[in-house]
């Protein structure tokens, strides 16, 4: 019988693992550039590499039951082109066009639908997964890989290499209405935030706090015409516009994508220069651009990044310490329906146990005074039940990361999926690997 080519790639990806004889860790080959922060000491760089380059394709579209079956290299503006064609979107869009669906998963992508569906990982139903052993399992919410599915989530492709995604789609209209409404303070913007998520009464929300006395939230509705339409890949800055405007129209495409070049932190600052050169700039470029001449980058060069999740009832005493502490704006707000995960620690979770949370993302916030703004704020998180995301690296004393991370199911997970510890562990690849620290 002849395979099929998706069976053909993971059976040679198996393969090259079950025939490894060293012990030595590995990272992936993948076609497209990596999301992470970049980092200049990343140790990865030396690792022999599992090539999975080839994991780029969407397998099946199911219009009727709104399924999408589809390898992890394939990137979000690739599936949102696919699946529009039918009327469909997946329930969370990352805003990046090059992050890729397996990424997603890895690093807990989340953005304006999320107040209603949570991440990119709460839409999906089924995970194929190759151990560091070429076993090839397949996991779901309710099978005996029920704990792996759930682990997978956040933790980096430290337990394994996703090989195929079940995901939900949801029906979409081809333009995207966006409606700004303007608050001065912390209690309204929360009041309203509060509100519609109980209401569940548009399609999208996310906002942008331009400064401890400017709040903006973007509310977003499907519409199948527009006036007018707006994109934001040249000379126009989206979050900027939040400012100025009322309400705008987007093609659907466009509203996802419409942070791509830049989400608080846009270069070009000057129209000028965003004439000449934003054009031909994106994410995927300056990553690539990092990745490359990675050498000659200084620490201090790179933008400080880091996307907070504070639970709703802590956000107003959170923004009020970093108003003092830090002061940065402006600051991109999405709020993120929130469920039990099994890959945050028990104790952890029941203390921050809230139906919704906000990721304050922090971006472009520049260095000074030797201010280590990353142990500021992972210090902060844990007084308040707050997590971050680890694309931007991880301060924490080890004692303290895993008062958080749930170690004992990780550690099961672990001892099936990678029992000899080849892609590393959480915490030693979040930290000494990408910050350039192991040995």
């Amino acid at each position: 019988m002849t395979m099929r080519p998706h069976d053909q790639k993971i059976e040679r990806i198996a393969e090259q693992l079950k025939k490894r004889k060293k012990s030595n860790p590995v990272s992936l080959r993948k076609k497209t550039v990596s999301h992470e922060v970049p980092k200049p000491g990343d140790k990865r760089r030396q690792d022999e590499k599992i090539d999975i380059s080839d994991l780029d394709a969407i397998l099946e579209i199911d219009p009727v039951d709104r399924v999408c079956i589809a390898e992890p290299g394939v990137t979000f503006v690739d599936l949102v082109k696919a699946t529009l064609k039918y009327g469909l979107v997946p329930f969370t869009v990352p805003e990046l066009k090059t992050i890729t669906i397996g990424g997603a998963v890895a690093g807990c992508s989340i953005e304006s639908m999320s107040y209603k569906y949570g991440g990119f990982h709460d839409s999906c139903m089924e995970y194929e997964i190759i151990t560091a052993e070429g076993e090839i399992l397949h996991c779901t919410p309710k099978n005996k890989n029920q704990l792996i599915f759930e682990m997978v989530h956040g933790t980096f492709g430290t337990l394994g290499i996703i090989s195929q995604l079940t995901f939900k789609l949801t029906p979409a209209e081809p333009f995207v209405r966006v409606k700004y409404e303007k608050y001065s303070n912390m209690k309204d913007y929360q009041k309203a935030i509060w509100g519609h998520f109980k209401k569940q009464d548009v399609d999208f929300m996310d906002g942008i706090i331009h400064s401890p006395q400017e709040y903006v939230l973007s509310l977003a509705y499907f519409t199948n015409q527009a006036p007018y339409t707006n994109n934001y890949n040249w000379t126009k800055v989206y979050f900027q516009s939040t400012a100025t405007r009322q309400e705008d129209f987007l093609k659907t495409p466009d509203y996802f994508f419409r942070y791509d070049k830049g989400l608080t932190h846009v270069r070009p600052k000057s129209f000028l220069g965003r004439l000449l050169f934003r054009k031909f700039q994106s994410s995927t470029a300056s990553l690539q651009f990092a990745q490359k001449f990675h050498r000659w980058i200084p620490p201090k060069a790179i933008p400080f990044t880091l996307d907070t999740f504070i639970p709703f009832s802590r956000s107003s005493d959170f923004l009020k310490w970093y108003e003092k502490k830090i002061g940065h704006f402006p600051l991109w707000c999405v709020p993120y329906k929130t469920r039990h995960y099994q890959w945050v620690a028990q104790d952890y979770f029941n203390e921050a146990q809230e139906p919704l949370f906000l990721d304050i993302a922090i971006y472009g916030l520049k260095k000074r005074n030797g201010t280590h703004y990353h142990e500021i704020i992972e210090d902060e998180l844990l007084k308040i039940g707050g997590l971050e995301t680890l694309i931007a690296g991880n301060y924490y004393r080890e004692e303290d990361f895993w008062k958080i991370w749930n170690k004992d199911n990780y550690d099961r997970v672990k001892k099936h999926t990678d029992p000899n510890n080849i892609f590393r562990d959480l915490y030693t690849k979040t930290r000494k690997t990408m910050l350039g620290l192991e040995k």
